[in-house]
């Protein structure tokens, strides 16, 4: 959200946020809005001498509320009116389309209805969007990707806070799941010169290892005023080292950099006080500004506590093998890796070690031998370990989506057959494996009846069998009560809410999940409804 009262100013006034900045407390989640950086400050030039703010070239100005000014009286003339009325001026880009009607999918291929915002407020979806949503199964975090990315209709009503609120809460859940290339391609298609628009796109750069290619972003978008920081930081990249001093003496003088920030600019722009100096302590909460600073001065930041976009950092060939595998299954598991690239990585090269990570390597490598030599006896031998292996990690998809395909065919022993079963279940084409499987107990019987939307003839063995039959015995019929007064105006805010009733509803209230995935069938997401109800029983992701 743009900052409410900001204004324009010169860019000696430029404020720096410390590391660590926010009155959230360290251990709990961080949101995207918590990390990005402070990398914009008020912007500069261009106010008139009434102060309010002259339109940016290829802009049209709208007319919005109207207020009342009293005109002084012109000499010799006659008054026609005491008062005039102006409006507010607001507006809109002619080189972009709103930023609240941007996808990188039509809807059509998501399966998600273009009018899928309908009537609820903005400023209520944006805050629906960014709620935190810890655990999600694999079904619903694929779901929500698609609503994220598709091109809908923006919402019938705009938030009064400022424009495209709903546009950039999707990009900061994005940011949060970890998926910075898709955040990019939609912050491509915004205005660039939208001071928090400039912001996502630098931190997303820099998080992404592409310094330089953030500090161009900020040469090319002269309407949006660098912090001092961010300045420094890119007068450094670009070889200017005077003009960066200077900046930071500047800062200092202006009490515009904190005294933590400017001690690792000054490390970052002079090596030798790093040298002769103590570490610094790392920061609680650092940004991706931060991050990238305390790698250059020789205090790379483990990412493995922070938020799971800053993995993406530990992809690059010189952070080490171990913490390239270990951030690819923590961006796989966010379900924006390429399992297949995983599956790279782990047999790539031996294993360098024992224990940890290198356990992994090892079983994967040797499974993935064993199933390319078609040796089903090694198979059936190394299938249930591998199984308990990416359980432990809830990397079980992943398992799927780079084996069940070839398990197809191998005959297997009883113990493997069931999890080549269940692995099958967790991809795309589970109604097809769920067809061709001969049931080995009612428990099989079940997931059959799931995977093919029908459990009237599978008796339920537990709580969440029963459960999972209310909602499958037959086509759904009636909307559940607590999404009653929503639908058929308010369809996402409808399944949003059936998107937290299945993620926290499946830590215990059974009640909430089977509302949840009764609402996602009826409104047409039959396929997510049972690929989610598979995984709860699959993944074990319940209680």
């Amino acid at each position: 959200m743009r900052p409410a009262g900001c204004t324009l100013a010169v860019a000696a006034t430029l404020a720096a946020v410390p590391p660590g900045a926010g009155s959230a407390r360290a251990e709990e989640p961080m949101s995207a809005i918590d990390w990005l950086s402070s990398s914009v400050g008020p912007s500069s030039g261009g106010e008139s001498a009434a102060g309010s703010a002259a339109p940016r070239p290829g802009s049209v100005q709208i007319l919005g509320r109207a207020s009342s000014a009293v005109l002084p009286p012109v000499p010799g003339e006659t008054p026609v009116t005491p008062v005039i009325r102006t409006e507010t001026i607001s507006e809109i880009s002619l080189d972009h389309p709103p930023p609240n009607a941007v996808g990188l999918v039509s809807a059509p291929r998501t399966g998600v209805p273009i009018d899928f915002w309908g009537a609820t407020p903005e400023a209520d979806l944006a805050a629906s969007v960014r709620k935190e949503r810890l655990d999600t199964l694999p079904a619903i975090q694929s779901f929500l990707m698609q609503i994220l990315l598709a091109e809908l209709e923006p919402p019938q009503t705009p938030s009064p806070e400022g424009r495209d609120v709903l546009f950039l809460a999707r990009i900061d859940r994005l940011l949060d799941m970890g998926a910075l290339d898709q955040a990019v391609a939609l912050l491509d298609q915004a205005d660039p010169d939208d001071p928090e628009v400039f912001r996502r796109r630098f931190d997303v750069a820099l998080l992404q290892g592409r310094e330089d290619g953030a500090c161009r972003i900020m040469t090319e978008t002269p309407a949006v005023t660098p912090s001092f920081p961010a300045r420094i930081f890119c007068l450094a990249r670009r070889g200017d080292w005077p003009a960066a001093a200077l900046s930071l003496d500047t800062g200092r003088a202006l009490g515009q950099i904190d005294p933590e920030m400017a001690e690792l600019l000054a490390r970052f722009l002079d090596p030798e006080l790093t040298e002769d100096s103590p570490e610094l302590p790392p920061p609680a909460r650092p940004t991706p500004l931060v991050f990238r600073m305390m790698e250059a001065i020789g205090q790379p930041i483990s990412t493995s506590t922070l938020p799971v976009a800053f993995a993406q950092a530990d992809l690059e060939a010189n952070h080490g093998r171990k913490a390239e595998i270990e951030a690819a299954e923590r961006l796989t598991r966010s379900g924006v890796l390429d399992p297949n690239r995983l599956l790279g990585l782990y047999t790539g090269q031996r294993a360098s070690a024992s224990g940890g990570v290198w356990d992994r390597v090892t079983l994967v490598s040797a499974f993935d031998k064993a199933l390319s030599a078609g040796n089903a006896a090694r198979v059936s031998q190394l299938l249930p370990a591998l199984w308990d292996e990416m359980q432990a990690q809830e990397l079980e998809p992943a398992m799927a989506a780079m084996f069940a395909e070839r398990l197809r065919g191998v005959a297997l022993d009883d113990d493997a057959a069931a999890i080549a079963f269940r692995l099958g279940l967790l991809t795309p084409d589970f109604a097809a494996v769920a067809g061709a499987h001969t049931p080995a107990d009612a428990d099989e019987a079940l997931l059959i009846g799931i995977a093919q939307g029908d459990t009237s003839a599978h008796p339920a063995q537990d709580r969440m069998g029963l459960m999972l039959k209310t909602v499958f015995d037959a086509r759904p019929k009636a909307i559940p009560a607590r999404y009653a007064g929503l639908l058929p105006d308010k369809l996402g805010e409808a399944v949003l809410d059936a998107i937290d009733d299945v993620t926290e509803g499946a830590r215990g209230d059974l009640r909430r999940v089977g509302d949840g995935l009764m609402l996602l069938r009826a409104t047409g997401f039959e396929t997510v409804a049972r690929r989610a109800a598979l995984e709860l029983v699959v993944l074990e992701r319940n209680g």
